[in-house]
């Protein structure tokens, strides 16, 4: 949710003034969807250890359960990969719409004829990068 963060730059004419710029773009879906396939997975995972371990023979009398337990386990790795590609392409987005170039482009103050703007660091995003390679 991007358009929630706002930050303030000053105004070349009145420098006590500062103007507030909000970020453009909502990318939490991807990420939301994401987390959530997440937890719901462990969730199964830790429902299907306690049946295979607990109710062992129950689980190997019964011949709908084993397949049944098949049929979610793919579902499960197809909607896996499915928010592992949509965050992929959210945290594009979200690179694409925070990289310093484009935030220098959109801020009115470095518009002027005579005005040099240069972005500083460019933000660290290896962590974000690891979380869609998981």
């Amino acid at each position: 949710r991007l358009y929630q963060v706002p930050f303030g730059m000053p105004k070349c004419e009145d420098e006590s003034e500062a103007h507030t710029l909000y970020l453009v773009g909502d990318f939490s879906a991807p990420a939301e969807f994401f987390v959530t396939l997440g937890v719901f997975s462990f969730l199964y995972s830790m429902a299907a250890l306690v049946l295979y371990l607990r109710f062992h023979s129950l689980y190997t009398e019964n011949t709908k359960l084993p397949f049944t337990d098949f049929c979610v386990t793919v579902c499960f790795a197809f909607f896996w990969l499915v928010a592992a590609a949509a965050w992929g392409k959210g945290l594009s987005d979200v690179k694409a719409a925070t990289r310093p170039s484009a935030l220098i482009a959109a801020m009115p103050v470095c518009q002027g004829e005579d005005v040099v703007c240069k972005a500083g660091t460019t933000p660290a995003m290896g962590l974000a990068n690891i979380s869609v390679v998981r």
